[in-house]
């Protein structure tokens, strides 16, 4: 078992259970002399920048978060979804709780993935203050979050995928296929794309991601399946957000084909 220190999305238990950790238990901490930043960018720039960690100079500064038990398996999960050893690195903190300081695991950004200019969109913010608000987070803290200038999206159209005549994918044969990857019906292959994305070659290849992004929607409960992509029951919300996952993955990758869900 160990104990793990969510500072961002994954102050929120519904946003980790998307990530397949249900921990033993969680409770609120706080991290003192560290302050909150948003400054490591998203690998698709439409998301902005998302939650960090830094010392602060100034001792008063501290973050709260939520300190969850984790089974050891989840940590092969977390580095997953935080992407260690790309985007994030892990490191041990002392954190304060209610039953006094514990050690914990905690990821920061790494340099090369650090954006001054990056802001959160408001999707991952209202993800944090979900998890912070259920946590009893200190209520001035909950407001500075509520306050932070958010990432500003292009409207885009809905994604219309290229004329031609493209292969057809299911699940059994776009595994076959590594450096492919699938999104609401679309099938993009990233063997191009910039090493930014080198990581999620090895996350996104081979597999249909739309249910993945469909779970990080800051309203979604997590009971999105399968079936409701393949009879198209999606709300305009989870539409317009596919359609700017679909643009990104345009602009990121090669279009290479249609993917079915039967």
């Amino acid at each position: 078992m160990f104990w793990y220190f969510g500072y961002g999305s994954n102050m929120d238990l519904r946003s980790l259970r998307a990530k397949g950790v249900e921990p033993r238990e969680s409770m609120r901490a706080v991290l003192r002399g560290w302050r909150l930043r948003f400054n490591v960018h998203h690998f698709f720039r439409h998301e902005g920048g998302v939650g960090n960690i830094e010392p602060s100079p100034h001792p008063a500064d501290h973050v709260w978060g939520v300190l969850h038990l984790c089974e050891p398996q989840h940590l092969a999960l977390l580095d997953a979804a935080e992407a260690y050893g790309h985007g994030y690195d892990r490191i041990t903190v002392q954190v304060e709780t209610e039953r006094g300081l514990q050690a914990a695991t905690a990821y920061v950004g790494i340099p090369s993935f650090i954006d001054e200019q990056c802001r959160p969109t408001q999707r991952y913010l209202n993800i944090l203050l979900n998890g912070a608000e259920a946590s009893q987070l200190d209520p001035d803290y909950i407001a500075a979050l509520r306050a932070t200038p958010v990432h500003v999206k292009k409207p885009v159209a809905p994604f219309a995928p290229p004329a031609g005549d493209f292969p057809h994918f299911d699940a059994a044969s776009l595994a076959h296929h590594p450096l492919y990857t699938a999104l609401a019906g679309s099938v993009f292959d990233m063997s191009g794309a910039r090493w930014q994305h080198d990581f999620l070659k090895g996350f996104f290849g081979g597999r249909d991601m739309t249910l993945f992004h469909l779970k990080r929607l800051d309203h979604s409960d997590g009971s999105e399946t399968l079936d409701d992509i393949r009879h198209n029951r999606l709300t305009p919300a989870q539409r317009a957000y596919l359609d700017e996952y679909l643009h990104a993955y345009s602009d990121e990758y090669e279009y290479v084909g249609r993917y079915h869900y039967d």
